[in-house]
């Protein structure tokens, strides 16, 4: 029976592929959106503007307080009943892209205040205006500090990306739903979908154990 089930879903290969490249677009889209808006979010959480850093807080801890799903289904479900239109995929990627932003921003801001405070006010004794200090001086001491939980954070973005698949989206779990109707062996069909899973995030666990291995022994060195 399990050597039928086989051939069925090798011959599905093609829908799954199909599904995992719209796993790895919308996926892609959304980190892209949502380290611009972490990034910027996170330098004005890390700012001196107190009325900037509360605003972003109301941003950060409505996003991080609420599921995600809820957060899908209100741009999906919820938006059209007030006269917006959103497209399943555009609602997926917009709603990856705010969420993953909020996390993004504070490691962004995190990562900004661990700066000393004496490098600032050396780079401002020099003369340097604000976005000199942020670009020369601050940003590249942080990133030895942002860097491996950013990227750890595109590999939990990619694995929420499956929640899109309640909405309509064809990713690569919706794939599976669909396929395990015809095909009623979900150890099969949802291991596939896991290998996709897998293949697409294993590149960036290791880019993370790499990153946080190099940052451990230039600590140590320090």
């Amino acid at each position: 029976m399990w050597g039928h089930y086989t051939q069925q879903l090798i011959h599905s290969l093609p829908f799954f592929l199909k599904g995992l490249w719209m796993t790895i677009a919308v996926s892609l889209l959304s980190l892209i959106g949502g380290t611009v808006i972490g990034f910027f979010a996170g330098v004005g959480r890390a700012s001196r503007a107190k009325w900037l850093r509360r605003l972003l807080s109301v941003y950060v801890d409505a996003i991080r307080g609420t599921p995600f799903l809820v957060q899908l289904f209100i741009l999906f479900f919820i938006l059209p009943e007030l006269g917006v239109q959103i497209k399943a995929f555009p609602a997926a990627v917009l709603g990856l892209t705010i969420c993953s932003g909020s996390y993004i921003c504070e490691i962004f801001a995190s990562g900004i205040e661990a700066v000393p405070w004496g490098q600032r006010e050396a780079a401002i004794s020099t003369g340097l205006n604000r976005y000199q200090q942020l670009r020369f001086i601050i940003l590249p001491q942080a990133l030895r500090t942002i860097l491996p939980p950013l990227v750890g954070q595109y590999v939990l973005l990619i694995k929420d990306s499956s929640v899109v698949s309640v909405i309509g989206v064809l990713d690569v779990t919706r794939a599976g739903w669909l396929t395990v109707q015809r095909i009623p062996e979900g150890i099969l069909v949802f291991g596939l979908v896991g290998i996709f899973y897998f293949i697409i995030c294993y590149p960036l666990i290791h880019l993370v154990n790499y990153l946080e291995a190099r940052m451990t022994v230039q600590k140590f060195r320090l």
